[in-house]
Parts: C-alpha cells; structure tokens; sequence
C-alpha cells in the first residue's frame, strides 16, 4: 500500500523543514505501507522553492510540483493530487497547524472501510474571534443555501481513497472548492476529531479579501440560490413600485398638493435601481464562471516538477 501525501506550499520557508523532519517521522511509524510526499510550491516568492529542492535532493520519498505562479491554495491541491500514485492520500497544509500525527488515526478510519475521513478541529487557538465567527457563520449559511451539505468546521486537512481522488479529479470545473467537491462525490464519510494547533511561524494565507472570494467560490459553485433571491428582489421591486403608483395616484387626485410625493418617487427609484443593480451582479457572477469555463485554459501551469523519475524543468500545462 503506498500513502501520498499531498503539501501545498506558498511561502512557507519559516516551517516547511520543520514539517517535513515530524511528517517524515510520522510515515516512518506507519509499518504496514510506504509513502511519498508531494509538495506543491504554488509560486512562492521567498526560499520554499530552494528548500524543496533540498528536501527532495536529500529524500528519494520526495516529489516537489512548483507551479509556474500562484494559482491558489485549492488549485495546488488538485495539482499534488493529479500526481499523487497512493492507494489513498493525505492533503496537509505545511503550517503545522494540522498536526501531522492525526494521520494514523485516519489510516485506522480507512482501514475501517470509509473512502473519506475529515478532520474536524475541536479547537482553534491563535485565531481571532472575527475568523472564528466568520468561518461557522458561512458553513452554516452554504449548508442552508445549497443541497449539498458540508460537515461543520472542517477544512482541507483529509484522507481521500484513490476511488474519490479520480472522481475528483474528473470533475472539470475551474472554481475549484474541494470541501464541498468531495461531499458531493459521496461514498462512504467519517470525521476524526483534533485539537488545531497555533501557526509556529509564518503568517495566514487567508487575508478577509481571500476569504470572501472563497466563500463567493463555495456559494456561487454549489448553489443557485442567489439567481433565485435576484428573482425574488425582482418581485419585491415590482410590489413596492406599484404601491408607489398607487400611492402617487391617491395624492395626486384627493390633495392639492402633489408635489410632496417626490419622496417617495424618489426612494422607488433608488430602490429599484439598486435591486436591479445586484440582480445584474448576481448574474454576472454565474455567467463570468461560465465564460472561464468555456475558455478551457489550463487549470495551472507546471514549471517543474522533481522525484518523478524522469525529472522535467520545462513549463508545461494541466488540464
């Protein structure tokens, strides 16, 4: 039984070898298979990409992915599960905040006959409230907005049997949100719970205007929800312009003085310019996902790739 292990890295200089000296020790405890590690650089700009190479010249375990720029967090994990060879894989941040000593626990849970075991973090010390509230609020409005439902206060940090990892895989979309990909593929799921840990070093690569897009990405990807509330600001705005007519006309034909209905002429209009303003962003929204479908690029874009026997330094695309 071979185990992948799946890293994405972007800019983890600070705590990339620290993790690689207890990820290895962790492997090197589990008797009853081999692994390797696949560590995708998402274009860092610091010294990971000189570490990685380090690593892997030190390691024949090793496999680095180092992508041709920053293509984000989920695309580097399609990219290092794309080439991961297991029977089953584990996709870990290299923050440490994921302990990687949960992962025997999880190979227990697939042993137990579940294609995916999630982790589920008990505590999340180091992170501040508005992160914290933020994060269980958006799980709980997804879960109410799509039908696709997603185990609460769960990330990316999971085992994945390579049955899930090819479905996954064919899925073609480009706004990729994994945690909700794989709920939506099915088979056979179980949460093993952990206590997070605090950042050792570095800082979060999930500043508020990440989080939003990946929220948008969550939302957009896996519920039509919002084109159905558009419909409904819609009818509202028709509702309250026809009380406005209603109310416009009684002024107009029982007082003299008419003139004062300007007010309420004037908020119908800004009402209904503004309903129809989001209505149209909504829209855009879906049919902007459409236009970079239909495109076809490449989901990334490889600039090397190193431990995969025949070793490639030429930037070549993946679909």
């Amino acid at each position: 039984m071979l185990l992948s292990i799946v890293v994405p890295c972007y800019n983890e200089a600070a705590v990339v070898a620290e993790f690689h000296r207890r990820i290895v020790a962790v492997c090197a405890g589990i008797t009853d298979s081999e692994f390797e590690l696949i560590y995708t650089d998402d274009g860092s700009v610091d010294e990971t990409p000189v570490i990685l190479r380090q690593l892997q010249a030190s390691d024949e375990r090793v496999r680095v992915v180092a992508l041709s720029r920053n293509f984000g967090h989920q695309v580097a994990v399609s990219a290092g599960l794309e080439h991961a060879a297991g029977d089953v894989a584990v996709i870990i941040d290299a923050d440490l905040q994921d302990p990687p000593e949960v992962i025997p626990e999880l190979l227990a849970r697939w042993r137990d006959g579940y294609q995916v075991v999630y982790g589920m973090r008990t505590e999340r010390p180091g992170e501040t409230v508005f992160k914290l509230s933020t994060a269980k609020l958006f799980y709980r409005i997804i879960n109410r907005l799509s039908k696709v439902k997603l185990p609460l206060d769960v990330g990316d940090f999971r085992l994945l049997d390579r049955k899930v990892i090819d479905v996954l895989l064919a899925m073609p979309e480009r706004d990729r949100f994994l945690r909700g990909m794989v709920s939506w593929i099915g088979f056979r799921q179980v949460a093993v719970m952990y206590k997070r840990a605090e950042r050792s070093a570095g800082a979060s690569k999930y500043p508020l205007w990440k989080m939003l897009r990946f929220a948008a990405d969550g939302v957009l990807s896996f519920s039509l929800t919002p084109l159905r509330l558009a419909l409904w600001v819609g009818f509202l705005s028709i509702a309250l312009a026809f009380a406005g007519i209603v109310y416009a006309l009684i002024i107009r034909l029982y007082t003299n003085d008419w003139v004062r209905g300007w007010t309420s002429i004037f908020t119908a209009v800004l009402f209904i310019g503004g309903a129809q303003l989001v209505t149209l962003g909504i829209i855009g929204e879906y049919i902007g996902r459409i236009y970079a479908e239909v495109k076809r690029r490449p989901l990334y874009v490889v600039a090397e790739q190193l431990g995969f026997g025949e070793e490639k330094t030429d930037s070549q695309a993946e679909a």
